[in-house]
């Protein structure tokens, strides 16, 4: 998997290492652990991201910095790696600077159907996540140099990306990663569980509580919607990163197939989070409208308003429906 990489990467010297914007779990997780390995493997590393680390993450970068991006800093790179982003456009600037970066742009990541446009990938589709390939990149040059502190980064990019090792993208290989992972890193699940989810505030449940009201079924309860406002944001106090993890409560409701999140960013248009815990395949459905993702979970947007961009995410659900159906 990563033969090429680690023979081709001896040839660099000072390396880049972006994160996708609106960073969760895998994208740091993979970024430190990556980070991490480069520097013992004798390379000067920058970590950047656009955005910044949520809250709940931001104890992985006591680990390893993670800058803002900043072309002048990025040009003093003679090779960028992104992580967990198969398209430049998941990486902020970076795809407007190609032109003025004359250096080779790799990419390690898990999506499906990644963009032809990287120097060198690593493009495992059927991994649980990025941080499990991190994981193979130590295993196959000197998996001695995972310690600590690259283990907790990496653990938590697998169970953010998995449900708690919920979903179907978990494979025994995945289990042996992750028991691998805790017995060289020896630290116990609850440490990173408690960092991870426990960091819940008051504002972010009355959001919830919100959120959770505007619960809609359509085709027979085979799909749900759920969304956020800038009324309600304000109102609580809290940003859009205080959404993680609420549309698992529309998906969680008997019979739902597909559940979908919306958040009104008002001229922004509409960001949505969708998952599945069917074979109605979210990521086919997010093409349509601007994204991508997973079968399982992805995203997209729409410009909006926001009715419209219920009833047009609804038309696009009924006609995967349909096709399963007919299939």
């Amino acid at each position: 998997m990563f033969k090429e990489f680690i023979k081709k990467i001896k040839k660099y010297k000072r390396i880049g290492v972006v994160s996708h914007i609106r960073p969760d779990g895998d994208c740091i997780g993979s970024q430190v652990g990556l980070s991490i390995w480069l520097e013992k493997n004798g390379f000067e590393v920058d970590a950047f991201n656009d955005d910044d680390v949520p809250v709940n993450l931001e104890w992985l970068t006591e680990y390893f910095p993670i800058q803002s991006l900043d072309i002048e800093k990025i040009k003093k790179c003679d090779l960028i790696i992104l992580v967990d982003g198969n398209a430049l456009h998941r990486f902020s600037h970076i795809e407007s600077w190609t032109k003025e970066l004359d250096v080779p742009f790799w990419m390690i990541d898990h999506h499906p159907d990644p963009n032809d446009e990287f120097d060198l990938q690593v493009s495992v589709p059927g991994a649980s996540s990025t941080c499990e390939l991190i994981y193979n990149l130590y295993n196959e040059s000197n998996i001695e140099q995972l310690e600590k502190s690259a283990a907790m980064a990496l653990y938590t990019g697998i169970i953010t990306d998995t449900g708690s090792l919920q979903f179907d993208s978990v494979t025994p290989k995945t289990l042996e990663a992750v028991a691998d992972i805790l017995r060289r890193g020896d630290f116990k699940p609850n440490v990173v569980a408690e960092q991870v989810f426990s960091t819940k505030t008051e504002s972010q449940y009355k959001l919830l509580s919100l959120a959770l009201g505007t619960i809609q079924l359509y085709e027979s309860n085979q799909i749900a919607t759920m969304y956020v406002t800038q009324e309600m944001l304000e109102e609580t106090q809290t940003t859009n990163s205080d959404t993680e993890g609420f549309v698992n409560y529309p998906l969680s409701i008997a019979g739902v197939k597909a559940a979908v999140l919306l958040k009104d960013l008002a001229e922004e248009g509409v960001k949505m989070s969708l998952r599945s815990r069917s074979n109605v395949d979210v990521n086919v459905w997010a093409r349509e409208l601007d994204g991508g993702g997973h079968q399982k979970a992805a995203g997209a947007w729409h410009p909006g308003p926001l009715e419209k961009t219920i009833e047009d995410v609804i038309s696009i659900g009924k006609k995967q429906l349909n096709q399963i159906e007919t299939t």
